[in-house]
């Protein structure tokens, strides 16, 4: 399964405060990502978020289509909610409000993978709390 990440350059001294905004992250009712005919195009399979200083990296398992992934994560609730609560820990503003410009601001803060390695799953095998 492919991965993606993206950066949050965060202003230094709020790693508490950004820690807190994940806190409470509304996740999606489902990780099933519908395309633009209503067929499924792909699932998120887990997320994971780390800071370090003032960079914070979101990582993203997930199958299927990317831009169909990204346009999933742009429409729901919860992504929409830290993106606003993380706006004023930010050095640089994103334009996440509309659909398009999250998929523009997600290409632009996306890390370029340079290897990727990962063990096959046992088929039917839920993932743990902490890979979600």
């Amino acid at each position: 399964m492919p991965f993606t990440a993206i950066t949050y350059d965060i202003k230094g001294g709020c790693e508490d405060e950004v820690a807190e905004v994940f806190d409470n992250f509304r996740r999606p009712s489902g990780n099933v990502v519908p395309g633009t005919d209503g067929a499924q195009a792909g699932r998120i399979l887990a997320t994971a978020v780390f800071i370090r200083d003032s960079t914070l990296v979101r990582f993203i398992e997930y199958e299927g289509d990317l831009d169909a992934v990204i346009r999933f994560m742009a429409a729901q609730p919860g992504v929409s909610e830290v993106e606003r609560k993380l706006a004023p820990y930010l050095n640089n503003p994103r334009d996440t409000g509309t659909v398009d410009g999250f998929l523009r601001t997600f290409r632009a803060s996306q890390l370029r993978c340079i290897t990727q390695f990962a063990v096959p799953r046992q088929p039917g095998a839920s993932a743990s709390a902490a890979d979600q």
